[in-house]
């Protein structure tokens, strides 16, 4: 049996009216060809359905090809209440800065991480992608990244993008808040973590890492 995996997107795509956003295209490009290349099946989903917003810097001059064939993939997503988290082996969710503006009060989105972290299937997210997990809670209550090890962009790394002044908040201190430990490497540099089932990963030089971890981790 093929794995199944579902990748949630943001469709939010603007941080302010001149700055347009919404996933970095790498992070969605390598993860999803990492997963095609092992004979997964790969759903692409996002909160709303329908078309997820590249962040135009994300797509450089030199974009690798095998990354640009993946857009057509964000033309036309299924919204996420469409499913359901016995329907798949893991879900990951890519980052972009537009994952900070959507994914955090999403409740549907909530849901279902809290249902794939409960029935142990694989939660992955990579830079801005934990954002989704700063409003998942555990059954019980309690944040899902409480007493958890993770990574993701951080507070320095968001300085030197020169956008935190528009974040709704900062992703690492946020974690930390909810009583996650924040791991991290130099900015921009490889670093992810593997606390249980869950899987996160810091900036998007970590993508592959993380996909490859997870493809690992779901032998």
């Amino acid at each position: 049996m093929a794995k199944k995996v579902l990748m949630v997107l943001t469709n939010h795509d603007k941080i302010t009216d001149e700055t347009p956003t919404g996933v970095w295209l790498s992070e969605f490009g390598e993860a999803y060809n990492e997963f095609k290349q092992h004979g997964y099946e790969v759903t692409v989903a996002s909160p709303n359905g329908g078309v997820v917003p590249v962040d135009p810097n994300s797509v450089s001059e030199d974009e690798p090809q095998e990354i640009l064939d993946t857009k057509p993939h964000l033309e036309s997503t299924a919204p996420i209440a469409d499913f359901s988290a016995e329907q798949f082996d893991a879900v990951f969710l890519p980052g972009g800065h537009g994952t900070m503006f959507d994914f955090p009060d999403n409740e549907t989105l909530q849901k279902l991480l809290r249902n794939f972290y409960e029935a142990d299937k694989y939660v992955a997210a990579v830079c801005h992608g934990p954002a989704g997990l700063t409003g998942a809670t555990l059954s019980n209550g309690e944040p899902l990244v409480k007493g958890k090890r993770v990574s993701a962009f951080t507070d320095s790394e968001e300085a030197e993008t020169t956008l935190d002044q528009y974040m709704p908040f900062l992703l690492e201190s946020k974690l930390n808040e909810l009583g996650a430990t924040v791991s991290s490497g130099p900015n921009w540099s490889t670093h992810y973590e593997v606390d249980g089932y869950l899987i996160t990963g810091q900036n998007p030089q970590s993508t592959e890492a993380v996909a490859k971890e997870l493809v690992k981790q779901l032998g």
